[in-house]
């Protein structure tokens, strides 16, 4: 498995920690946000493989967060982490642009091959936009 950057934001201190060193002992590097704003300052100033986000938070809660990760940057590889999912409030996160929703506490096997997945996606969206703006490039010079 690659060496894949995490975030981790959870309002539940203690589930957080010790789904963190799970993790990292499994060699990913796992940052840890407490709430939605701590999680847009975080995107915001480092880039990460996978989100991993739980849906019932105080203040801004999961799908909100969701909204302003995903506008602030739609490629953006985001699962939901929840405890008591709805039919509704999934449909409503995965037309959001959430990846996945998985429920507490996941296999964490399960969680790795997610995690693992959405970097693949992250990497492909990343090359897909490179290759676009070379064919823009190319396309203005005339080349």
């Amino acid at each position: 498995m690659a060496d894949h950057r995490v975030l981790l934001v959870d309002d539940e201190v203690e589930f957080s920690q010790i789904l963190q060193e799970r993790l990292e002992a499994r060699g990913l590097r796992v940052d840890t946000a407490a709430s939605g704003e701590e999680a847009l300052q975080a995107a915001a100033s480092r880039s990460f493989d996978a989100i991993l986000l739980d849906l019932a938070m105080p203040g801004m809660d999961g799908i909100e967060t969701l909204k302003r990760l995903r506008a602030a940057d739609p490629d953006l590889q985001i699962i939901l982490l929840t405890g008591n999912a709805t039919v509704g409030v999934s449909v409503e996160a995965m037309k959001l642009g959430a990846v996945d929703l998985l429920e507490k506490p996941a296999d964490l096997k399960e969680l790795i091959l997610k995690i693992d997945e959405a970097s693949t996606r992250k990497s492909e969206l990343a090359q897909r936009r490179l290759d676009e703006q070379l064919n823009d490039l190319l396309r203005r010079r005339g080349w």
